[in-house]
């Protein structure tokens, strides 16, 4: 039913100016609109609404990741953003924050300002 829909992705914060120079400076987004609603952004056709939630809580799982063809690539690029990637100890997780899944999926996980978890992930096949 919804399988032919555009999706739109929602994300918390607690501060619009800090949520845009992040989505839109660090992470290279497409600004679209900001009102009182919210933060709108462009992910490559998806829309991002960064919402500013009154009583904010933080979760410890990721809540919105980017497929990409080379991560090595796109997490040096961030770094040279000032992004740091979250290191868990997971076996196969490199020194960079990279994890390595048994079938050779990898994936790096990174926070917004708010602390929410973000990742990247790469798909063997």
């Amino acid at each position: 039913m919804l399988g032919s829909s555009k999706l739109v992705a929602f994300v918390p914060t607690q501060d619009y100016k800090k949520a845009r120079s992040f989505y839109e400076g660090v992470l290279g987004l497409g600004f679209v609109s900001e009102d009182r609603f919210a933060l709108v952004v462009d992910a490559g056709g998806i829309t991002v609404r960064i919402t500013k939630v009154p009583d904010f809580r933080l979760h410890k799982y990721t809540i919105l990741g980017w497929e990409v063809s080379q991560i090595e690539k796109m997490v040096s690029g961030l770094e040279e953003q000032g992004v740091q990637f979250e290191r868990y100890g997971l076996p196969g997780q490199d020194e960079r924050g990279i994890w390595t899944t048994p079938n050779g999926d990898k994936v790096a996980w990174f926070k917004d300002p708010d602390g929410n978890i973000l990742s990247l992930s790469q798909h063997a096949s």
